[in-house]
């Protein structure tokens, strides 16, 4: 049996945004970009609109698949939006 490196477990995907980012970096960028409040306007979740923190909306978010989703949509959205206007 031979050992294998971590990147045979895990193919390149040199075309995703998403490959390498963690879920608090996406969730850091979009405050960055939108704010709490732009961001709750967006994604009407409680964590984004009522006493909002980076760790209390992390914990959400790992818990719940669908609002993870629309966490990882937006950014898409944003960085899209970006190439277009830069």
């Amino acid at each position: 049996m031979t050992p294998h490196s971590p990147s045979d477990a895990i193919p390149a995907q040199p075309r995703n945004p998403l490959h390498g980012m963690t879920l608090e970096a996406i969730l850091t960028a979009l405050v960055a970009h939108y704010g709490w409040p732009g961001l709750g306007e967006r994604i009407a979740v409680r964590c984004f609109t009522h006493d909002p923190s980076i760790t209390s909306s992390l914990k959400f978010l790992r818990k719940t698949p669908w609002a993870r989703d629309k966490v990882e949509g937006l950014y898409l959205f944003m960085l899209r939006e970006q190439r277009r206007q830069g």
